[in-house]
C-alpha cells in the first residue's frame, strides 16, 4: 500500500499513478496522488463538485466498490507544466474489459500541485463530451419559374 509520502518527482508521475489506481480500483493508492487538503476538488461526470480529501475519498470509494474496473486509455494529452503547477488536458477512452458495449469517452482535467512531497493532484474534473450536433439538412432554395 503506498505511503502519503510517496514522492512523485514529476506530474506525468503523479499522473500515471492516478490512472493506474484508477485502473485498479485501489483506493489506497488513488488517495496516495491527491494532497491531503480540503481545498482539494473533483468532479466526475455528471457528478457534484465535490471539495476537500476525504469528499474526493469518499467519492472514489464509491466509485470502486461497484467491483467493476476499467481501462483507460488517453488521447490528445495536452500538457501545461509550471514550476509549481502542472496541468494535463486529456480524453479518457474507458472500456470495460470484457464488455460487448465498446468504449467511453471522457473530457478531463487534472491538475498537480508541486509541495513538500512532490507532485499530488489537486483537481480532476471530467465530464462527457458533448453530443455533436444533429446534421443540419439543407432545403433546397424555392424553385423559380420564369415566364
Amino acid at each position: 500500500m503506498p505511503s502519503r509520502r510517496k514522492l512523485f518527482p514529476t506530474p506525468d508521475d503523479a499522473e500515471t499513478a492516478f490512472y493506474e489506481a484508477f485502473e485498479r480500483s485501489d483506493l489506497a493508492a488513488m488517495m496516495a496522488v491527491w494532497a491531503a487538503s480540503d481545498d482539494v476538488v473533483c468532479i466526475h461526470p455528471t457528478g457534484p463538485r465535490l471539495q476537500g480529501f476525504d469528499a474526493v475519498r469518499d467519492s472514489w470509494s464509491q466509485i470502486f466498490s461497484n467491483g467493476s474496473q476499467l481501462r483507460v486509455r488517453l488521447a490528445e494529452v495536452k500538457k501545461f507544466d509550471g514550476q509549481s503547477v502542472a496541468v494535463r488536458s486529456v480524453m479518457e477512452i474507458l472500456t470495460a474489459p470484457g464488455s460487448q458495449s465498446g468504449s467511453q469517452t471522457v473530457l478531463a482535467t487534472n491538475v498537480y500541485e508541486l509541495g513538500d512531497g512532490g507532485w499530488r493532484m489537486v483537481i480532476h474534473h471530467a465530464a462527457p463530451p458533448p453530443e455533436a450536433p444533429a446534421p443540419v439538412e439543407e432545403t433546397p432554395p424555392p424553385s423559380h419559374t420564369l415566364h
